[in-house]
């Protein structure tokens, strides 16, 4: 049984892409999933002086603890004006300076979802090409589209080739657990 942790890039309590994580680890069977809320994991805006005069919180210590445990990562993203949001960016700075390759040989299942026709793809894409700085093995992606139209609380991915996309992804990152 492998251990996959599971998150959004949002501190929103409505984020909907928490709620695509949560429904993709809902069909997960025969792992241990750990589903993080990052409402519960709000961090200062990094800066080298508060770093130097505070260190690191015990709950980034842990997060980076975490993610060293699981065999897997799933992440979905949110963007803000066409890039990945900046809490997003923010915990990635500092997860950074805890320890540089934080996701150092984890395979990660990278997702985004938007209310637009895009689906996020810009904050996914640029998000695609630094996680490999930090160690990330980007093993499949997966964004989903106007995600009113295409998705139900209870019900899931309404769009049956959208359903099938997803799937896949999902497939693909499990199979390199």
């Amino acid at each position: 049984m492998a251990a996959i942790l599971a998150f959004a890039g949002s501190n929103s309590s409505k984020s909907i892409n928490y709620q695509l994580v949560k429904y993709t680890t809902s069909f997960i069977d025969g792992q241990k999933i750990q589903l993080l809320n990052m409402v519960n994991y709000p961090f200062p805006m990094f800066g080298e002086d508060y770093e130097r005069d505070n260190g690191y919180s015990n709950s980034l210590v842990e997060l980076k603890d975490d993610m060293a445990k699981a065999d897997g990562i799933i992440i979905s993203v949110n963007e803000h004006n066409s890039g990945p949001s900046a809490y997003f960016k923010n915990l990635t700075d500092w997860l950074s300076r805890v320890e540089r390759k934080f996701l150092d040989g984890k395979p990660v299942l990278l997702m985004s979802t938007s209310g637009g026709q895009r689906g996020g793809i810009t904050a996914l894409e640029t998000t695609k090409s630094v996680l490999p700085r930090f160690g990330a093995e980007v093993v499949a992606t997966f964004s989903l589209p106007s995600y009113s139209a295409n998705f139900k609380e209870g019900e899931g991915i309404t769009n049956a080739e959208l359903a099938k996309t997803h799937r896949a992804a999902v497939d693909q990152f499990l199979s390199k657990l």
